[in-house]
């Protein structure tokens, strides 16, 4: 197994552990989730977001322009989807 292959595999582990924590959390919490829950919820979305966008989708090595739009992208649409989930509790 080569250094990027095995990076790659354990990337995708710790992703599909974020959205197993994720899952539990919404689960545990019966739809009244608090500040935590939602804010952790986010981030772990946020932190996957970041690592499909650099490594499988390969941004890292893209031009700037492209890693800026996608990344700023994230930046934008994760904090308003949270701000739309708060404000409606």
């Amino acid at each position: 197994m080569t250094p990027s292959t095995r990076k790659t595999d354990l990337l995708w582990w710790a992703m599909l552990a974020a959205t197993a924590l994720s899952w539990w959390i919404g689960e545990a919490r019966g739809g009244a989730a608090p500040a935590w829950a939602i804010f952790t919820v986010f981030g772990l979305a946020y932190a996957k977001g970041l690592a499909i966008a650099l490594e499988f989708m390969e941004l890292r090595g893209a031009p700037a322009v492209w890693r800026r739009f996608v990344l700023g992208w994230l930046m934008v649409v994760v904090p308003v989807i949270v701000a739309l989930h708060v404000a409606m509790r």
